[in-house]
């Protein structure tokens, strides 16, 4: 298994789009090109529409807050225009509370969805590297077996000449009774 037999493919012409990848025979192949980091565009599409989800929330609570205060200021000019009296006061307070208080509960909610949706791409990720790294284990285990074979080969055709195989021995730096 070579690492030549799992990268794409590109070609000289203008085009950044990757030409169809050689891939191992049993390697799982969903359709999708695959790009010079690894990322499909599957995956760089999803990407980008988390990002605009991040946007957009953020507008949201920015309009939120907008509304808020919108609402407060028009509260405030009907006590001042009205009579900014004590019960003008306690009125205004009774309308700021409510209002103070939902911004604030839709802060923490949204928030807390971010963490939660942060936390899930985080272990979405951690799960994709460890799925790349247990594959590069699998291609390492199977690359250190062709090369075992064929030094073993090699050894055995070198002994079967009558050539003595001890400096290629030391080369490999196998033990003593690897052969």
């Amino acid at each position: 298994m070579s690492d030549a037999s799992t990268r794409p493919v590109y070609s000289q012409g203008a085009s950044n789009e990757p030409a169809v990848s050689q891939t191992e025979p049993g390697a799982p192949d969903d359709g999708l090109p695959e790009f010079q980091d690894g990322a499909t565009q599957h995956e760089a599409a999803t990407e980008a529409s988390a990002k605009s989800r991040v946007w957009g929330r953020d507008l949201r609570f920015m309009l939120v807050v907008l509304v808020a205060i919108v609402v407060l200021f028009l509260a405030f000019a009907l006590v001042i225009a009205f009579s900014p009296t004590g019960a003008a006061i306690s009125a205004l307070a009774i309308i700021a509370a409510p209002i103070a208080t939902m911004v604030a509960a839709y802060y923490g909610i949204s928030l807390a969805l971010r963490q939660v949706s942060e936390a899930r791409h985080a272990a979405a990720a951690a799960e994709s590297r460890a799925r790349a790294a247990e594959t590069s284990a699998r291609e390492s285990d199977a690359w250190a077996a062709q090369m075992e074979s064929g030094l073993r080969v090699a050894v055995a055709k070198l002994k079967g000449a009558a050539v003595d195989t001890r400096d290629v021995e030391r080369a490999a730096g196998t033990p003593d009774e690897f052969f």
